[in-house]
């Protein structure tokens, strides 16, 4: 009859094949997740993807018990694949859940969503179950990497327990520069000329001279033995300790009492820190040695040159498992190392490194390479070699130029 619709079959009978994978993608919260749902058979049931099935869940262990029980009503855990955004660090505790639960986990970059398209948790989440069922599943292509799903394996142990050590270690780093140059400024506003003594302000016994004498007036009405305790060893010498103070009579620094007041408690306060943090950080370094050294994978990289057991330890962390990676070159890449070339005819060809990359890695392998160039190694050899053809001498300076500012070793041998 016209203007009837048309009966639909009761899909909601179809049952999933028995050996059906199922595909879940996961919009990662702070406190909140929600899980898209998509199979073959629920491509046919629903018909779009947008229409599968969502499961939105807390970040607690109730709300990853009730996930896990929501795909068992579908498949058996085995039956499952799971992919999760890497957003921050909020996925990690549903990660590791997962995966001690042998569920397979795939992970991605986050992805930038095309401009126009509805916002919202349940969308996202099957969105990216819709990536990892046409990757898997159909062998789709990507033109980007970024948006190439990723297989996660679990970190190995070292890994584990170097990752938090080196996340603490690089904010206490972080926290150190900053304490030092907040010395620094007070040193150059409240005695300037105390770096012709102590080049570095924040050196042990440099700072043990400010804790004990904050202001140059303390210096200048020290008596010359109680100076003499204060160094370490002979340093100063007695010459340096009678200039010292000399200066001190003659600086230029502040001299308002209000401003000296408040200066002379923060430096001590300061100084403080900053042994705290070193202190700290030492404590750190000894861990991570210990670490680095007793894992087979620590062994493997200490017995390159240029790696110390911090770099050994920073590469450790970052990768996890080196499984994670299929070609050394996705390696390079995750490291920021890749090069990038662009080319048109034969007017324009240029390469360069990309410009994405683990920034701490990225940095931490230029300052390996820096180091190596002034060893007695293979890499060595190789820079020499190249040096000539890719920088340029410089007759007054008696040394080459480049792009890479890097000293050259002729100098040093």
């Amino acid at each position: 009859m016209a203007g009837t619709k048309k009966a639909r079959p009761d899909l909601a009978l179809i049952p999933m094949l028995p050996h059906e994978t199922l595909y879940i993608g996961v919009d990662v919260g702070k406190f909140r997740h929600v899980a898209g749902f998509l199979s073959r058979t629920l491509l046919q049931r629903h018909e779009r993807f947008e229409g599968c099935p969502a499961f939105a869940f807390e970040q607690s262990r109730e709300g990853f018990r009730a996930l896990v029980d929501r795909i068992r009503e579908y498949v058996p855990l085995e039956q499952a694949t799971v992919l999760i955004e890497h957003t921050g660090h909020y996925h990690k505790n549903l990660e590791q859940y997962l995966l001690e639960l042998d569920i397979t986990v795939y992970r991605i970059h986050v992805q930038e969503r095309p401009k126009g398209m509805t916002k919202t948790d349940k969308r996202d989440a099957l969105n990216l179950a819709n990536r990892l069922y046409t990757q898997l599943e159909l062998g789709a292509q990507v033109e980007e990497k970024l948006q190439l799903v990723r297989r996660t394996v679990p970190p190995t142990q070292a890994a584990m327990q170097l990752r938090g050590f080196m996340q603490h270690r690089d904010a206490l780093s972080h926290q150190r520069t900053q304490l030092r140059n907040k010395l620094t400024a007070i040193c150059d506003e409240l005695f300037p000329e105390f770096t012709q003594i102590f080049h570095d302000p924040n050196l042990a016994v440099a700072l043990a001279f400010r804790e004990k004498f904050p202001t140059p007036h303390d210096i200048a009405t020290a008596s010359l033995s109680a100076l003499r305790e204060t160094r370490v060893q002979y340093f100063p010498s007695e010459t340096n300790l009678l200039r010292l103070q000399q200066l001190s009579r003659e600086t230029i620094g502040i001299t308002n009492v209000d401003r000296l007041r408040g200066m002379k408690v923060e430096q001590e306060l300061l100084i403080k820190e900053l042994r705290l943090v070193q202190e700290h950080l030492e404590r750190l370094d000894a861990e991570i040695a210990d670490i680095v050294k007793t894992c087979r994978e620590g062994q493997i990289l200490l017995s390159m040159p240029p790696i110390g057991p911090v770099q050994a330890a920073t590469i450790i962390a970052t990768i996890g498992h080196i499984n994670n990676f299929e070609k050394a070159a996705e390696l390079k890449s995750y490291f920021g190392w890749a090069p990038r070339r662009e080319q048109t005819g034969v007017s324009f060809d240029r390469t360069k490194l990309a410009q994405g990359g683990v920034r701490s890695v990225k940095q931490m392998l230029y300052l390996m390479a820096v180091r190596a160039t002034t060893l007695d190694c293979e890499w060595a050899r190789i820079y020499r070699r190249l040096l000539p053809r890719m920088a340029t001498y410089d007759d007054r300076i008696k040394e080459y130029r480049g792009p890479s500012r890097l000293r050259t070793i002729e100098k040093k041998s």
